[in-house]
């Protein structure tokens, strides 16, 4: 079995509602959503973000999960230049992810 240490470690984004976030609105529907999702298509077209997306549940946010090779403090400054953040509409959190279990 690999050492879990071994593996690479990603910078995770997780999106949640800020305070300018209308709740019981459609996300598809807020104000600057659209921004924010040509923001990270910015990052995924410059091989930056792996996978992206909300999560299913009404109020919920979402996460992003950038490319092994994006640093904490490239995703830092990315996330916080968002303008759904820079808006209030989301805020953000980045934890890091030991990926333990990846099809390298």
């Amino acid at each position: 079995m690999p050492d879990p240490t071994s593996r690479p470690v990603r910078f995770v984004v997780f999106h949640q509602p800020g305070p300018e976030w209308q709740y019981g609105i459609d996300f598809r529907e807020q104000r600057d959503v659209a921004e924010h999702v040509q923001h990270y298509l910015d990052f995924f077209n410059q091989g930056k973000l792996e996978m992206g997306s909300p999560f299913l549940i009404p109020d919920a946010g979402g996460m992003m999960i950038p490319a092994r090779s994006v640093t904490q403090e490239e995703m830092e400054d990315y996330a916080a230049a968002d303008p759904a953040v820079k808006s209030g509409l989301l805020v953000y959190k980045i934890r890091p992810w030991l990926t333990a279990m990846d099809r390298v």
